[in-house]
């Protein structure tokens, strides 16, 4: 009797904390959205959007990624979802895409809360073809955090373009008398951001003027696509010789990286066999000899982690039906020479032919673009801008009567602060970045070496 109420009232009390859990997760959380059912029967998953809120979703216990991926769609009313995905790590600390066909707890395996994050899965190798502004705005975030995090590398010219476009579409046009390089000092752009490049964004953003928001958008898109890096999805594997080398997956191939040195590419229409097992990748290549007859080439990769492996070739799998299909591939097809060995995995989703080609504006979208987390400004009465020597000092150095205004952040009414939890705008002490001293002329000879020798032409 005494063991019956023990387990009785520990499940009871297990269940109580359980739901208090939940709650303070949603309470922590800025938008959540309600399941029917009581505690027992729901999940929690907690899903990071691109513009740093956050998302809680409730949903049945045997829910498919599917549902959480159009509840997610659905809240931010977007039209063209074939270009992102929900991602989450694992125990092993690999990434994975979540399945929309699997349940979702079979596939995250940390949790309640299940933690996922909304990313961008595909980059659309044409932006123009993105007909949604609002798709356009979710890719510009999600660049920007790409430059900003140091996975797609920006020269030092690019990246003030792309700087100044971003600010542009945040701030509207730029008026000296208000604004100075001391106001782009609270924004971050790139990992290692100087007083030098703020003054170069600062007057590459005047000469923005008159565009709107989405003109910039399109604008910084239109920049970006041409970085040598963009939309590559990089994977670090190990060759025969046990050297490290890097495979990135974009919409013409397999790009085939040793250390920052691009060595190759693999076409998809040349690639006539992909699998793996365990953590062993294994690439079948043609190729036309002298002679004009077809050749087959075996490339062997290793992996750390099977889990990782399988992830490569699930993520290959996928680029290759989204750029190159025009439909996905049919599961009680009898021919599947790309995607036949090793899983039963299938893409599910539409392809790009499909979405470019069926999808069609709205008239009418109406969104709010969410303001980008800010940071103290950078002190600059006592240096003059190198890039504009001719200006008037007054536009470069603040009065005694501009002095008490420098202390705070000095925006347009409609722009609130944020900070790292976006649910309450509210500004933040952060410690100025340190002052770049520049490159000397011996590092940008360099420099500009490296850059000449990483843009040559593929072996």
């Amino acid at each position: 009797m005494l063991g019956f109420l023990r387990r009785t009232l520990g499940r009871r009390t297990v269940r109580r904390h359980t739901e208090k859990d939940k709650q303070r997760e949603a309470q922590r959380s800025g938008t959540h959205i309600p399941a029917a059912g009581d505690s027992r029967s729901i999940i929690t998953c907690r899903v990071s959007l691109l513009d740093g809120s956050d998302v809680s979703v409730d949903l049945p216990k045997k829910a498919k990624g599917q549902e959480l991926f159009e509840q997610i769609m659905y809240h931010l009313d977007i039209i063209e979802k074939d270009y992102f995905g929900l991602r989450f790590m694992d125990s092993a600390q690999v990434a994975h895409w979540l399945d929309i066909t699997k349940s979702i707890k079979k596939q995250v395996k940390i949790g309640p809360p299940y933690c996922l994050h909304l990313r961008v899965k595909f980059y659309s190798s044409e932006p123009n073809n993105l007909h949604e502004e609002l798709t356009r705005y979710l890719f510009v975030l999600q660049l920007k955090q790409d430059i900003l995090s140091g996975k797609l590398e920006c020269p030092s010219d690019t990246s003030v373009q792309l700087s100044a476009y971003a600010v542009q579409a945040e701030m509207g046009d730029c008026d000296p008398s208000d604004h100075g390089p001391d106001l782009v000092s609270e924004f971050r752009f790139v990992p290692n951001q100087g007083e030098e490049m703020e003054f170069a964004i600062f007057e590459k953003w005047k000469e923005c003027r008159g565009q709107t928001p989405s003109q910039a958008e399109i604008n910084y898109l239109n920049k970006a696509k041409w970085l040598e890096m963009y939309g590559v999805d990089m994977h670090k594997v190990k060759g025969r010789d046990g050297n490290e080398y890097s495979l990135g997956l974009t919409p013409t191939g397999v790009l085939v990286f040793e250390g920052e040195t691009k060595i190759g590419l693999f076409f998809w229409p040349k690639i006539i066999k992909l699998e793996f097992k365990k953590s062993k990748l294994t690439l079948v290549v043609v190729e036309d000899d002298e002679q004009g007859k077809e050749q087959e080439h075996t490339f062997v990769f290793r992996l750390d982690h099977p889990k990782a492996c399988k992830h490569l070739w699930k993520c290959a799998v996928e680029h290759h039906a989204f750029f190159r299909l025009r439909g996905p591939v049919q599961k009680n097809s009898n021919q599947l020479p790309f995607v036949r060995m090793g899983s039963r995995f299938r893409y599910s989703g539409r392809t790009e032919y499909q979405t470019t080609k069926t999808n069609k504006p709205r008239r009418q979208v109406s969104f709010e673009r969410r303001p980008s987390r800010r940071y103290s400004r950078r002190s600059t009465q006592h240096r003059a801008n190198p890039f504009n020597k001719n200006l008037e000092p007054s536009l470069l150095f603040n009065t005694a009567s501009q002095k008490l205004a420098s202390q705070t952040v000095t925006m347009r009414p409609m722009i609130p602060v944020v900070t790292a939890l976006p649910s309450e705008p509210v500004p933040i002490e952060i410690e100025n970045l340190p002052r770049s001293p520049g490159l000397n002329q011996s590092e940008k000879r360099r420099h500009n070496v490296w850059m000449q020798y990483t843009t040559a032409p593929l072996c």
